[in-house]
């Protein structure tokens, strides 16, 4: 019994230190070594080219357009793409009756054939961006006026090939898994601030992000641009910043179904991001980014490991020992939470919160078993509530 002991300790341990250890030791390293925090070029005002990926988003498109025009950075250093992943609604009528509208702006329709998803959309519609700067974002996510500014604000030196903005939900509070999202998403960018003021962050957000065109790299149409470019940065010793100050709106999913939808296609290359490249945990040649990486993404994307080993040790342990027995029942209490919410749909905190949670871990594993069966698609549905 004595590893089967090991197992299930070693792994409430990992989870501990995924959710507290790992922010109170970035806490302790904040304050005790000197950061590398970016000061803003507000002077700075190169040619932008912003690319918005879209595959039928008829609903928000023209909002989207509206909002990109109405930015507070000048008109004449701003050309737009919408690369249309082979839309099959009315997105492509709705962007040329708006170019034909709008003349005094530099837009351009790129229409993808065929669809290979977002990450080939933008990979496509780079090789026809004229901008210094190329600036993405989302057709459902909503820029603030400054936001350019302080995406390309940002670029103060040449190692920073990548700058991320701040994503903010902006649904009625009502909605539990948006409230709950919200909640954790304020919880992550605490982590990602003091990453990018000590050395680099380790995931940037696809709804706001902005690369020098120059460092732009093609990547595989599978993998997330906005989580490879920061992977990319981090282990060929340049950063990934982020501005808090760049911030992008947008829905959040406002049903528990469209949310798990969401964290499956976010978890479609998990045992990548967990086991691929090995490179980023070579702490001697990346250094800080290593121990980022390894504890705000690799134990956060091995949760569903760790609670399926604390489960699987902790029911082999309760058969000999009364305080494993407590400990699994314990566990089992909060699964049985979770399902009441699913099976019951009572949405009381009490409820709810074992519920989101175990929907994460369950997402997790679906994403996995995909991955391993082969049926990760590098596009998807998208979850019609964030619209």
């Amino acid at each position: 019994m004595g590893i089967i002991s090991f197992i299930f300790w070693i792994s409430l341990f990992l989870i501990f230190y995924c959710f507290i250890g790992y922010p109170v030791s970035l806490w302790l390293i904040k304050n005790c070594i000197r950061n590398k925090k970016a000061v803003a070029n507000a002077q700075s005002k190169p040619s932008v080219t912003i690319i918005i990926p879209a595959h039928n988003e008829e609903t928000v498109i023209e909002n989207k357009l509206i909002n990109l025009i109405n930015l507070n950075y000048p008109a004449e250093l701003v050309e737009i793409i919408i690369a249309s992943d082979n839309s099959t609604d009315k997105t492509n009528e709705i962007v040329t009756s708006f170019i034909e509208n709008n003349r005094n702006h530099i837009i351009k329709l790129y229409k993808v054939q065929q669809r290979k998803g977002k990450t080939n959309a933008q990979n496509e519609a780079v090789k026809i961006a004229k901008g210094e700067i190329l600036v993405f974002s989302d057709a459902n996510a909503m820029l603030d006026s400054e936001a350019v500014n302080y995406l390309v604000s940002s670029f103060i030196s040449k190692d920073i090939v990548y700058v991320t903005g701040r994503l903010q939900y902006v649904n009625n509070l009502e909605f539990a898994s948006s409230n709950t999202e919200n909640n954790y998403w304020q919880y992550d960018l605490f982590m990602r601030q003091i990453e990018s003021d000590i050395q680099t962050i380790t995931a940037g957000n696809g709804a706001i992000y902005a690369i020098r065109r120059i460092d732009y790299v093609d990547f595989n149409p599978i993998a997330c641009h906005d989580s490879a470019m920061p992977i990319f940065a981090g282990i060929n010793q340049k950063r990934a910043i982020y501005n808090s100050n760049a911030v992008a709106y947008e829905k959040a999913g406002e049903t528990s179904g469209d949310e798990f939808k969401r964290k499956v296609r976010m978890n479609r290359e998990i045992l990548t991001f967990i086991f691929g490249n090995i490179k980023k945990y070579n702490v001697f040649k990346n250094g800080w980014f290593s121990y980022f990486y390894l504890g705000h993404r690799t134990l956060r994307y091995s949760l569903f490991l760790f609670h399926l080993s604390a489960l699987i040790t902790n029911l082999i342990l309760s058969i000999e020992n009364k305080f494993y027995l407590i400990t699994f029942v314990l566990q089992i209490l909060f699964y049985f939470l979770a399902g009441c919410k699913l099976i019951f749909g009572f949405n009381h905190k009490i409820f709810y919160y074992p519920y989101y949670y175990t929907m994460t871990i369950a997402a997790q594993l679906v994403g996995a078993m995909r991955q391993i069966s082969g049926r990760s698609k590098p596009f998807w549905d998208k979850a019609e509530t964030t619209r």
